[in-house]
C-alpha cells in the first residue's frame, strides 16, 4: 500500500505504458472495468475501496490525497487515466507541465463513465486517440477539442507519424498548425515516403495543395508548408521553411560490409560521409542490411542501437538471388555470397536501382537505396 505524505516519496510499481486512478466507489467500478480491457496499464485507487482481490490483480492501493501521488505517475506513465471531475485534474495537474513534447496523454472520466475526456498532449502525446479507445471499451462519448481534429484536416504534429516520420525542427509546428486550421493556403510538397496519409475517406481540403516541387511551391506563394523528403535542401528551397515543416521519412536503407572488428566509430564515420555526400538526411535511414555472417558484428550492432535502425541480415542464398552488375568471385570466397551491400540495401527497399551502387572505404563497403513509394 502507497502511503501518500510527500510526493517525492510516493512509490509506484509501474508495469504497464498507462496509468488508471480513481479516489470514488464509482470510479473504481469504472477503474477494474477499464483493466480488462486494457492490459497494458496499472490500476490505483483509494484502500478504502478495497474488495480484497488487489494483490491478485496487480492493482495498488494508497491513501491520502491523490493530489501527492500525481506527480509520480506523470514522471512514470506513458497516460494517465484519471477518474476524477475536470476541474480538479487541471488544477492538480497544473504545477506538474513541463512541455508538449514530454507530458504525458491525460484522459478524464467523469464518475458515471459518460464522458471521455481529451484533456492534455491530445496528439504527441496520444490523448485522443487513448480517449477514443476508453470511450469505445465504457461506450461513452469521447470529448476531443483539437481543431484538427474536429475539423478533419491535417494534424501537423502528427503528419506520418504512424509511418515513423520525423521532423528537422519543432520550430514551426504551431504557427503552420494555425495556418492549417484556419483555412489559409497550404503546401504539401512529398519527394518520397508513404502516400497514404490522408486519414479521411473524402477529398483533400480546397486550401490544401500538392506540388510536384518546392520550387513550383514557392511560385504559389503559400501561407504555409509541409516538406516531406530524405534529401537535404538547398539555400534557395530552404525558403520554404519560413512558415513550413521539414518531414524526415524513413526512405533510406543501408547496405553495409565490413572486415570482422570494425570498430563503430569508422562504420558510421562512413555513414555519416556517404550521406553527407549525397546531401541525404541521416533521420531518413531506415535499416541497416548486411550478410547473416554479420549478425553478431559488434561495431555494426552498436551502430544500429545507436540510431534506432532496423537491422536485417540475409543468408548468401537471399544476396545471390539479386543480379549484380559486378559480382564479386573474392567476396564469394569469404562469403558464399557474390556481394554484400549491394544485394542487401536492393532486397530490403524493393528498389530496382541503388543510388549509390558500392562505396569502399577503410574496413567498410557501403551501398545505399531509397524505398520507393
Amino acid at each position: 500500500m502507497i502511503e501518500l505524505q510527500e510526493a517525492q516519496r510516493a512509490l509506484i510499481h509501474q508495469k504497464g505504458d498507462y496509468a488508471i486512478v480513481a479516489i470514488t466507489k464509482h470510479g473504481v467500478k469504472l477503474a477494474r472495468r477499464l483493466l480488462h480491457s486494457f492490459q497494458n496499464a496499472d490500476v490505483y485507487y483509494m484502500a478504502k475501496f478495497e474488495i480484497g482481490d488487489e494483490k491478485d490483480k496487480d492493482i495498488q492501493l494508497f491513501t491520502g490525497s491523490v493530489r501527492l501521488l500525481l506527480p509520480s505517475l506523470f514522471e512514470a506513465y506513458k497516460g494517465l487515466i484519471i477518474i476524477i471531475s475536470l476541474g480538479a485534474v487541471v488544477r492538480m495537474i497544473a504545477p506538474i507541465l513541463k512541455d508538449k513534447k514530454t507530458d504525458p496523454a491525460v484522459v478524464v472520466i467523469d464518475d458515471k463513465g459518460e464522458h471521455v475526456i481529451s484533456v492534455l498532449s491530445g496528439h504527441i502525446g496520444g490523448a485522443n486517440e487513448l480517449t477514443k479507445e476508453v470511450a469505445a471499451t465504457l461506450q461513452a462519448r469521447p470529448i476531443i477539442t483539437t481543431a484538427s481534429d474536429v475539423q478533419e484536416t491535417i494534424a501537423v504534429d502528427l503528419f506520418g507519424k504512424r509511418f515513423g516520420w520525423v521532423w528537422d525542427s519543432a520550430d514551426k509546428l504551431t504557427p503552420v498548425s494555425a495556418s492549417v486550421v484556419n483555412e489559409e493556403k497550404i503546401a504539401v510538397i512529398q519527394e518520397s515516403g508513404e502516400k497514404d496519409w490522408w486519414p479521411y475517406d473524402r477529398p483533400l481540403p480546397m486550401n490544401i495543395q500538392p506540388y510536384s516541387s518546392i520550387q513550383e511551391a514557392l511560385a504559389q506563394k503559400p501561407d504555409a508548408a509541409l516538406v516531406v523528403t530524405h534529401r537535404n535542401l538547398s539555400e534557395d528551397e530552404e525558403n520554404i521553411l519560413q512558415n513550413g515543416v521539414l518531414y524526415r521519412p524513413k526512405v533510406i536503407v543501408l547496405g553495409v560490409g565490413c572486415n570482422r572488428g570494425t570498430t563503430a566509430a569508422e562504420i558510421e564515420a562512413v555513414i555519416d560521409e556517404t550521406l553527407g555526400e549525397l546531401q541525404f538526411s541521416k533521420k531518413s535511414v531506415k535499416a541497416v542490411c548486411t550478410i547473416d555472417l554479420k549478425k553478431d558484428e559488434v561495431g555494426l550492432l552498436e551502430v544500429v542501437n545507436k540510431n534506432d535502425w532496423e537491422f536485417i541480415y540475409y543468408t548468401p542464398d537471399e544476396l545471390n538471388a539479386i543480379k549484380l552488375e559486378n559480382p564479386s568471385e573474392t567476396v564469394f570466397k569469404f562469403t558464399g555470397a557474390y556481394g554484400v551491400s549491394e544485394p542487401a540495401a536492393l532486397l530490403y527497399s524493393g528498389a530496382k536501382h541503388l543510388t549509390l551502387m558500392k562505396k569502399k572505404s577503410g574496413n567498410v563497403t557501403i551501398s545505399v537505396a531509397v524505398i520507393p513509394y
